[in-house]
């Protein structure tokens, strides 16, 4: 496994991951897979409400969807009982 912070990438043991990640390092797995995310990283306020928007948007196609399951669903049954 690795810890990478900007442009440091140091190859670590399991039991220096704590340590690194408590500096801001980010901890990968020998495959490049993100483990942990370094402490004290912070979100821009405009990335944040993007992401807010983005998930009420995803939240209003889901209940749409829901609706129009629910609709078609009724629409079937209704059609089985003549």
């Amino acid at each position: 496994m690795y810890a990478k912070k900007q442009n440091k990438r140091y190859t670590i043991t399991e039991a220096e991951t704590k340590g690194y990640q408590a500096r801001g390092y980010d901890i990968y797995s020998d495959d490049g897979k993100l483990i942990e995310t370094g402490a004290g990283k912070t979100v821009s306020y405009a990335k944040y409400q993007q992401a807010l928007n983005k998930i009420k948007e995803l939240e209003e196609k889901l209940k749409h969807l829901e609706n129009s399951k629910a609709d078609a669903s009724k629409a079937n049954k209704n059609g089985a009982d003549k």
